[in-house]
């Protein structure tokens, strides 16, 4: 007996919009996890440029590189990698000031009250160190220590080690472009000069290119940058502006010489007077950038403050970046998913850019569509897509809310803008109990990076009430372990520079 047709058949042909990191991340996984079932092409056009300087990531990137396949070691050296334990903010609190925001646990748990309570009560009195001092994670990049986690030591803090990698944004697509093309993804080079829709019901039939040749495509990948040539000018998708919040909306990038100095397992941060500047370590050079806000300071300005502030002499000029922060209002419309810049900007002080390339990635695995594309799946990739960046955006905006800092205007704006609901709510509780609850299983920051930012950014917080069952000196002598056994931890690991020299060195690059 023949079994019946499913009434919701399999489309045949995935058409990816644009290269660079969305593009052949997108080529890269769907490739690797559709096992030839469909036909996957990529459109790109060499006159075009991306943006490229996302170069840093989080600890997630380590499940996409799982799932597509890549070895971690020849990763690193094919993109001249250096390994990232957490962010470390300058001047966010006050001028003068740091903290690190690290991956992982911080300390360990009394009861089932979480190590940053206890540091609340004894900070209060005098008895607590920087709070840096209570983390393997951030204990490590202050030393510019590194090791992977240990599982084989479950009751050692190098149990709970979490890291992402700093990479060259250009060699990594690269890097995936090479695979996706043997894995068998047609690139189709070709500048895109219309998209054509069907009449019959509004989804996109085929795009045109330059030279008049036409692609069409079952479903298309909008990876065409901030541009939204898709899920924008094509389909009319509108764009949700957040600039109320997140001020900034200009980047200056610029490279420099790699530097003598330790090659430090963490990301910089340093705020200055209107925006922030970014130092992304990579083995063969430093990427910099200074974020900032235009109607507070030049592009003039903003570009001497950068060169300014390098620690290395510049590569080149700085590179100028115009973005509106937001996103889409729907990711998907139709047979379009917008993917990357094209479904939205915020800017990358959590390193989040390709993350969110993968998570919608991944999302579209989860409800990967039949010829039917049924409302049910588009509706749902949408909500969870809304939930994921109004997420980000909140972390980000604590950033600039939470702060002692009114030296300029910008800061001053900020420190006393109203915020949104859902993240006012979310500091108030802290503030009153040092509590933090995750709205969903799907929030990307969990309680750990919540603390280190509030606590690091200055939020006078109380702690729970229920550390007061422990008595004092217990309390004392627990957090004192705390940081007797991170410290001795951290200065066991190995240095950076020589776990990257025993694993992940990659080939000098060619003059």
């Amino acid at each position: 007996m023949t079994a019946a047709a499913h009434p919701n058949p399999p489309l045949k042909t995935v058409t990816i919009v644009g290269g660079g990191t969305a593009g052949w991340m997108a080529a890269a996984l769907l490739s690797r996890l559709l096992l030839g079932a469909y036909t996957i092409r990529l459109i790109e056009s060499e006159e075009i440029g991306t943006i490229g300087v996302g170069e840093a990531t989080i600890p997630a990137i380590r499940t996409f590189n799982g799932l597509a396949g890549i070895d971690e070691f020849e990763m690193v050296r094919a993109t001249q990698a250096t390994f990232k334990l957490g962010i470390e903010f300058r001047n966010w609190r006050a001028p003068g000031h740091s903290y690190i925001h690290g991956f992982g646990k911080i300390g360990q748990d009394l009861y089932w009250l979480h190590c940053h309570q206890f540091w609340l009560k004894e900070a209060a009195h005098g008895r607590a160190k920087h709070f840096d001092h209570y983390a393997l994670n951030t204990m490590a990049a202050r030393m510019n220590r590194f090791a992977m986690p240990d599982p084989a030591h479950p009751n050692s803090p190098i149990a709970d080690i979490d890291y992402a990698y700093h990479f060259d944004a250009s060699l990594y697509a690269r890097y995936l472009r090479v695979r996706a093309e043997k894995a068998g993804v047609e690139r189709i080079e070709g500048r895109i000069v219309a998209a054509n829709a069907r009449a019959s019901d509004g989804h996109l039939d085929h795009v045109v290119l330059a030279d008049g040749r036409t692609v069409d495509g079952d479903l298309f990948l909008d990876c065409s940058g901030m541009r939204g040539l898709l899920i924008g000018e094509a389909m009319g998708v509108g764009y949700e502006d957040w600039s109320q919040w997140l001020l900034c909306d200009r980047a200056l990038a610029v490279p420099s010489a790699r530097g003598t100095g330790p090659l430090t397992p963490y990301t910089r941060s340093t705020a200055h007077g209107a925006g922030w500047q970014w130092r992304i370590p990579l083995q063969h050079r430093t990427g910099n950038g200074h974020v900032y806000a235009s109607r507070f300071v030049s592009d003039d300005t903003a570009a001497a403050a950068l060169l300014a502030h390098l620690d290395t002499p510049a590569l080149g000029d700085p590179r100028p970046v115009r973005f509106r922060p937001g996103k889409r209002v729907r990711a998907w419309e139709k047979n379009v998913v917008a993917l990357g810049l094209a479904g939205g900007f915020l800017e990358p002080l959590e390193s989040t850019s390709i993350h969110l390339i993968q998570t919608g990635l991944l999302r579209l695995l989860a409800l990967f569509p039949g010829r039917g594309f049924h409302a049910a799946d588009i509706a749902e990739y949408n909500r969870q897509t809304d939930f994921e960046y109004r997420d980000v955006r909140d972390f980000i905006i604590a950033h600039y809310k939470v702060t002692q800092r009114e030296d300029t205007p910008f800061w001053q704006y900020l420190r006393h803008m109203d915020v949104p609901d859902s993240l006012a709510e979310r500091i108030e509780l802290f503030r009153s109990s040092g509590r933090f609850f995750l709205h969903g299983k799907a929030e990307l920051f969990r309680e750990e990076s919540w603390v280190q930012v509030l606590l690091g950014q200055g939020l006078a917080a109380q702690y729970d009430p229920m550390v007061d069952m422990v008595p004092d000196a217990q309390a004392t002598a627990f957090l004192r372990d705390v940081e007797e056994v991170i410290a001795e931890v951290a200065s066991g690991l190995p240095t950076h520079e020589a776990f990257i020299a025993r694993h992940g060195q990659a080939p000098p690059l060619p003059a």
